[in-house]
């Protein structure tokens, strides 16, 4: 079976407040065929979000235009728990929900140069719409609390959605890692910021590439092949480093460690034929599950 792609683009993201580099910064690593068509790993280590994101458009305009598919991932949910765009009050009469969540987030995060951001005041106006409390985000420190915005986590029982989307769910019962909540903003191992922060760059670099395709929201919850993909040049999809035992070499922060041993981990299944069925909805998947996953959640893409 012949490759879907012919590089592999892994991203590490960051909620920093402020142009940073080194650890628990955003890597970019990047996975792709040399002048002898063997496979060679680079990394880009940009310090802000601004930065970053031109830095991808730029790479895979390059790959593009000498006819190479790329395959893009980010360490942040892409989706969020079903019922989520309608707690909000979105506008889903001609759009599907998750759409709506990418532009809503878009509109309300503006990204600055010096890579300042008001995520926890955002969260918390979020959280007024849904409940007019402090839920469902939460995880702030403690001079970002308010009324509807704390600390620790809030009672999800009985509640419209869920604290886990369902493919977090399913990571944890096949002992693939402890994926966090995309509702937790703070705190070792979460992912709630980066996510907010993030979403609204996924958005303008699928805009600002028109043969690219978000999995599996344009794609489909499904096996991918040459017919699936054609005329998509770029898939993006959202990856959970976790999932692999992560090794760093000497001297290797873990951020650039983790983008490297994804891109090389994907370009390895590829070359094997099995990439391909990772696209594919789980087999203990429950009937009417994928619709709601392929509107609204989104997957993470795994081994």
């Amino acid at each position: 079976m012949a490759r879907l792609f012919d590089a592999y683009i892994m991203v590490d993201w960051s909620a920093a407040a402020k142009p940073v580099t080194g650890a628990n910064s955003i890597w970019i690593g990047v996975a792709a065929r040399d002048v002898r068509l063997r496979t060679v790993f680079t990394a880009a280590n940009p310090d802000t979000r601004l930065k970053a994101t031109e830095l991808i458009k730029d790479i895979i305009g390059k790959l593009n235009r000498r006819g190479d598919k790329v395959l893009l991932g980010f360490d942040f949910s892409l989706g969020y728990p079903a019922g989520t765009a309608d707690a909000l009050k979105l506008d889903t009469s001609e759009r599907l929900p998750w759409q709506a969540m990418h532009e809503f987030l878009a509109s309300k995060f503006k990204e600055k140069p010096d890579n300042s951001n008001s995520r926890f005041a955002i969260a918390a106006g979020m959280n007024y719409t849904v409940s007019q409390g402090p839920f469902p985000f939460w995880g702030a420190p403690k001079r970002d609390q308010v009324k509807t915005l704390g600390a620790t986590k809030p009672d999800f029982k009985d509640a419209k959605f869920a604290e886990y989307r369902m493919t977090e769910t399913a990571l944890r019962d096949a002992k693939l890692g402890q994926p966090k909540s995309c509702w937790q903003l703070a705190y070792t191992g979460s992912v709630g910021s980066q996510s907010l922060l993030g979403i609204p760059h996924v958005h303008a670099l699928r805009h600002a590439l028109p043969d690219a395709r978000i999995w599996p929201y344009e794609t489909g919850l499904q096996t991918l092949g040459a017919e699936e993909l054609e005329g998509v040049q770029t898939v993006i999809a959202e990856v959970y480093p976790s999932s692999l035992d992560i090794t760093p070499e000497t001297g290797e922060t873990l951020d650039r460690a983790q983008v490297r041993q994804m891109a090389m981990h994907y370009a390895a299944l590829d070359q094997k034929g099995r990439l391909s069925a990772c696209f594919a909805a789980p087999d203990s998947l429950e009937t009417g599950k994928k619709e709601l996953i392929e509107r609204e959640e989104g997957w993470i893409l795994s081994k």
